[in-house]
Parts: structure tokens; sequence; C-alpha cells
């Protein structure tokens, strides 16, 4: 994948391919390409954290942060002063943030430290993109790295990605809410069961059922869930928290 200004593909092909994504995870390896084809570090798609909210992990529908990174911001409280999300709740236009620029002033005194764990990372310069999705819920799309600042085209190329990424994320989920609206009881009891490491013939001795009736209901689960296989089936109900 290569910038949309550095490649003769119409933007529509790139539109196309978001559409057909199909789960988070194909959206996960898509932004992970657009990371690095416009030479960013990590992005983030988050869902506008409330003013109460003292986590970012919380917010974050899919991310390539460190894990240790997101750990740490979220052991200090960073997300309470954060003056990028004080500049997300308050305005809908996109914005390039250069911490080695930018006065960090916190409320919390913890500028210095924020400065510091970004350098770490070698993200000190982050792209932000609000966004939001029919129903109203409001959220961003963020691209940090320690490359030279966005060009002008290269921002709008990445809000016109952001927009249609988070549009798809809410079209995913309404999809898979849908689902399980669908399932039945005795089916989600066997997702369940088989995400217990059961088979099916340890299942039907559970349920007090036929291994033919629990293969029955772990094939219709299958098919509704839109997957291919049972342990594909598992994994969708855990993704979309079907089952725990």
């Amino acid at each position: 994948m290569a910038p949309l200004s550095q490649t003769s593909t119409e933007e529509d092909d790139y539109i196309k391919e978001i559409v057909g994504l199909k789960t988070q995870f194909d959206i996960f390896r898509f932004m992970k390409r657009v990371t690095e084809a416009y030479r960013s570090r990590a992005f983030m798609v988050l869902n506008l954290p409330p003013i109460t909210s003292f986590d970012l992990q919380g917010s974050t529908v899919i991310t390539s942060w460190p894990a240790e990174l997101l750990a740490l911001y979220d052991q200090e409280g960073l997300l309470v002063n954060s003056p990028v999300l004080r500049r997300l709740r308050t305005s809908a236009r996109p914005f390039f943030y250069d911490m080695s620029r930018h006065n960090l002033s916190r409320d919390d005194g913890k500028s210095i430290l924020v400065a510091s764990l970004f350098e770490r990372f070698k993200m000190m310069r982050c792209a932000y993109f609000p966004t939001h999705e029919p129903s109203g819920l409001r959220g961003a799309v963020s691209f940090a790295g320690d490359r030279e600042p966005f060009s002008p085209a290269e921002m709008r190329e990445l809000c016109y990605i952001a927009i249609h990424v988070f549009d798809r994320l809410a079209e995913i989920r309404n999809l898979d809410t849908r689902m399980t609206d669908t399932l039945t009881d005795r089916e989600i009891d066997c997702l369940n069961w088989t995400a217990a490491g059961k088979t099916s013939a340890e299942i039907a001795e559970i349920l007090t059922l036929s291994e033919h009736t629990v293969n029955h209901y772990l094939n219709r689960a299958t098919k509704k869930l839109d997957t291919v296989n049972r342990t594909q089936a598992v994994a969708k109900a855990l993704r979309i928290g079907l089952i725990k």
C-alpha cells in the first residue's frame, strides 16, 4: 500500500477495500498497512471517552500502540487532563500535535512525564481526525510517530480514510449485535462449552442432550456468525462479547 498521493489507484479503490473488510481484525491489518505507508509508528481508533473516564483502554476500539505505552498511560492517569482529548471534545477539525513544539501545560503537572513517555516510544508527533458514526457516537482516529509533520495533502488523505474506517467499524459492530440477537440460548451454551475445551460428546453429557443435537446447535451458530468452522465461531463469539 502507498499513500494516495503516490499512487495512480483511484481513491474509490481504497474505499472499496474498506467496505469489503469483514471483521475488526481485517480493519486492524488494513490500518497497520496505512500506518506504514504514511511512515508512522502506530494508530488508534477510539470512541470519545466521557469526561468522567479515567482510562484510555476502555474507549479504544483498535490500536497498534505498544501495550506497555497504553498500560503506562492509564497507570499514570494521563487521560483526565489530556489537552488532546480536550480539543477532540470541542472541535471537529483534524489537527497535528507535536509534543516537541506545543506547550504541554497540564493541570496535573505531568507535562514532562507525558513528553518523556511518548519520546521513549518515538511517538512525539500525532495527527488526529475526529469522526462520528450515524448514531451520533463521536470518536477519533490517530496516527503517531516521529516523522516530519504530515503535509496538507496527507492530512486530507488520512482524514478521508479515517472517516470510512470509523463508519465501517460501526457497521461491523451493528452486524455483530444483530448476530447476537439471533442466537438461541442453547447455541450460546454450546459455544461456551466449546470455548472451555469440551468435545461435542462432553457437552452433550453436560447439557443432557444427544451429541447429534449439540453438533446441530454448533453448526447453526457457526452459520449465524458467518464463520467457516467452530474454532472461528468461538473466536468471533468471544470478540463480540457473546461468550466469556
